[in-house]
């Protein structure tokens, strides 16, 4: 035979395009010899009328160690059947990262990652199509993508990531943990999740809410421990608003830790089990203390906090721990904020040279409670540590995985106290609101170790003290073309915190808190005169770009929120920062004219679309309204409008009947009146969200006040003339 045709067929023996081995491996672990799914296309007759249906979905975990190597491999596949356009559309282009450096363990340019993809598609009389990966994807900034083309209703689509990341640790090491519901967009006719462990790895796993069980699957290798959790007839996961997967759906999660000896396995941060062959399922408060009671041991330098208490008085403790709280908020954080944007702005390549080489720059929420239980301790005032995680993990009792809790302290005054780890407008007694109103554990010391642990449970705010106010005045030029509006906007509770972030620069605040604490500012601290000369033009010119980049973004932002095409004039003030109290209003003016907006002329007549003023409301959809799961909110909440319209001379209004509107009841209400006074329309809107959760049971009544509000932005009055 001659050596071409012999090199010709063998290489159309092996395939059609050329595979590494490691390519090979992965298409023979998913499509090799062992595939049951191959042959698998009919989908059951209930969910013909789907956007697609997942016939297969098979996800692994495997984790493995030689010496300091660890290679992690995280694996999925799916084999789902196209039953309309959009199903069509979303698999018609996959996105990947082929080759990465892993960012695991310790840093190394050498742990070089790959993925490899495998994609085919099946037509309904059984042809199948391998996709030449290597040949067809095109790699964007990194991003590799691959475009199937030829897809039509009815294929089938049979695709897995297979993704290898090596890497190298000698410590305790803890993996992203995975927590997901088991369904999702899609029915899934049948689901597999496979572990394979080894010597020096820990599982935390456990399933909620009806999940099936992990259950452990026999191993050829002694060291080698094996699970799977498996399920079939999987409806698809309806993602609506406000509803928490993890409370209600089947759920499973888990964390895997790895811990090469028993001195790591000790100064893990990590509710580790007892032995690496036993699945940790839950948390108890004793193991909790035990996590705990050295690493928020009090310790911290606080010289710097006594020297601020020299020769001051307090009515009460209280009132000294809250002065403590906002001065330590300055010493350890904004005060150095203006570094931070000068090297970001690289007027110095080294802006925290200035401060000494002693500094504290308080880092992380634990790093806090030890520094603030220091202070605390010195100045005998009684205290617990709060343990406890957010609502939508679920309940305390599902407390399975280190890093989904949040710590603070309760400081136990006679009306308690909460600090917790501060941001620059971080207050006394404001912590994260997804906490409010949960089950907590509460750590204490009987002498000089935390030793002790109790329940107890966080309080509650109210509508009331989450508000935002908003009080406008309108006002027409001579020929109706232009309106100028005042806007002047306040913000407290939780409402507060995204706009202080959003409208605040660093400016704002921080030389306020360096005249408030006479601290000095950071080109006070520069000690070379010519440094100083130059860093303070720089300095000045960095926020005056700052400044203006934020007002066009100001602009953009009431163009869209007061429904406008243009403005001009646009003015915009801070009137109280409310960084001092969590109840104390943030509030800033913002003024403008703008053309052609919330105007129509009709003959003499004008028409006001006064509704819009409110801002967008929620539109329920049909598909919204025919709900049936429960109802989670972040907090309780109100937002209370005044509008003021300046009546021309010669004009009066019509159409007040539509703007009079009442709906209030247990779940929340949308009130607004309209009333006049001289030549001034003057409207009230007042709408709540009164509690955290509601039972289906109520969302009629949700639906009540959520339609009112929405058609309220549809209400417009009449300028008559004459």
């Amino acid at each position: 035979m001659p050596k071409f045709l012999l090199i010709l067929l063998l290489a159309l023996s092996i395939t059609g395009f050329s595979q590494s081995k490691e390519e090979l491996a992965a298409k023979e672990f998913f499509w090799g010899a062992k595939d049951t799914y191959k042959n698998s296309s009919n989908i059951p007759e209930k969910w013909t009328k789907e956007s697609a249906v997942i016939i297969y979905k098979n996800v692994n975990y495997d984790f493995h160690s030689f010496g300091k190597s660890v290679t992690y491999t995280n694996s999925i596949r799916k084999r789902i059947k196209l039953l309309d356009k959009a199903a069509v559309e979303e698999f018609s282009e996959f996105k990947f990262t082929k080759r990465f450096r892993s960012s695991k363990g310790l840093f190394s340019w050498k742990q070089k990652g790959n993925t490899f993809v495998g994609v085919k598609v099946v037509k309904p009389d059984g042809t199948e199509t391998e996709i030449d990966v290597e040949e067809e994807a095109v790699e964007v900034d990194g991003e590799t993508k691959l475009a199937i083309s030829n897809l039509e209703v009815g294929d089938i689509i049979d695709y897995y990531y297979y993704r290898v990341e090596p890497f190298k640790s000698i410590y305790a090491f803890g993996f992203d943990p995975v927590e997901t519901s088991l369904g999702e967009d899609y029915p899934i006719m049948d689901l597999k999740l496979y572990f394979e462990t080894e010597n020096d790895f820990f599982i935390n796993f456990n399933s909620y809410n009806g999940a099936p069980d992990l259950k452990q699957i026999t191993s050829e290798k002694r060291n080698v421990r094996r699970y799977e959790l498996t399920e079939s007839n999987i409806a698809k996961s309806e993602y609506t608003r406000w509803f928490y997967p993890l409370v209600e759906s089947p759920s499973y999660k888990f964390q895997v830790y790895f811990a090469r000896s028993g001195k790591f396995e000790d100064r893990a941060l990590a509710f580790l089990p007892e032995d690496e062959d036993i699945i940790k399922t839950h948390v108890t408060k004793e193991e909790v203390l035990d996590l705990y009671d050295n690493r928020f041991k009090p310790d911290g330098d606080i010289g710097d906090v006594k020297d601020f208490f020299r020769k001051k008085t307090f009515d009460n403790d209280a009132h000294k721990v809250t002065a403590a709280f906002y001065y330590m908020r300055h010493y350890y954080l904004t005060r150095f904020v203006e570094g931070f944007f000068i090297k970001e702005a690289k007027i110095t390549s080294y802006p925290f040279m200035v401060y000494g080489s002693n500094i504290v720059f308080i880092q992380n929420e634990k790093q806090f409670i030890r520094h603030f239980t220091e202070f605390l301790k010195r100045q005998k005032i009684d205290y617990e540590i709060v343990v406890g995680q957010k609502r939508y993990d679920g309940p305390l009792e599902d407390l399975l995985i280190e890093r989904n809790v949040n710590v603070m302290v309760k400081v136990n005054t006679p009306t308690p106290l909460y600090a917790s780890y501060f941001g620059p407008h971080t207050t006394i007694n404001e912590f994260p609101p997804l906490l409010e109103n949960t089950e907590v554990y509460l750590l204490s010391a009987s002498r000089n170790r935390i030793d002790q642990v109790a329940t107890g449970k966080l309080p509650t705010s109210t509508y009331q003290q989450n508000e935002t106010k908003k009080e406008m005045t309108i006002s027409f030029n001579d020929d109706f073309s232009e309106i100028s509006l005042t806007s002047i906007n306040s913000f407290k509770g939780h409402e507060k915190s995204d706009q202080q972030y959003d409208r605040l620069l660093y400016s704002d605040y921080v030389n306020e808190d360096y005249k408030k604490y006479e601290t000095e500012s950071w080109i006070e601290l520069v000690r070379r005169k010519k440094d100083k000369i130059k860093y303070a033009k720089e300095l000045k010119a960095l926020n005056e770009k700052l400044r203006t980049k934020q007002k066009k973004r100001f602009e953009e932002t009431a163009k869209s929120e007061y429904a406008c095409d243009d403005i001009d004039d646009y003015t915009y003030s801070i009137d109280a920062n409310g960084r001092f109290s969590l109840d104390s209003y943030f509030t800033f003016t913002e003024r403008f004219k703008a053309k052609n907006a919330l105007i129509k002329k009709a003959g003499p007549n004008y028409i006001i679309e006064i509704g819009k003023l409110i801002g967008g409301q929620i539109d329920l959809t049909e598909k919204e309204r025919d709900r049936s799961a429960n109802i989670y909110m972040e907090y309780p909440r109100s937002f209370n409008y005044q509008i003021t319209l300046n009546i021309p001379e010669g004009y009066t209004v019509a159409g007040l009947d539509k703007l009079n509107k009442s709906v209030d009841n247990e779940t929340g209400a949308f009130i607004s009146t309209a009333k006049l006074e001289g030549n001034q329309l003057i409207i009230n809107t007042s709408k709540q969200y009164k509690n955290y959760y509601e039972p289906n049971s109520n969302w009629d009544q949700m639906i009540l006040f959520l339609d009112e509000a929405n058609q309220f932005t549809n209400e417009k009055i009449l300028l008559k003339k004459g």
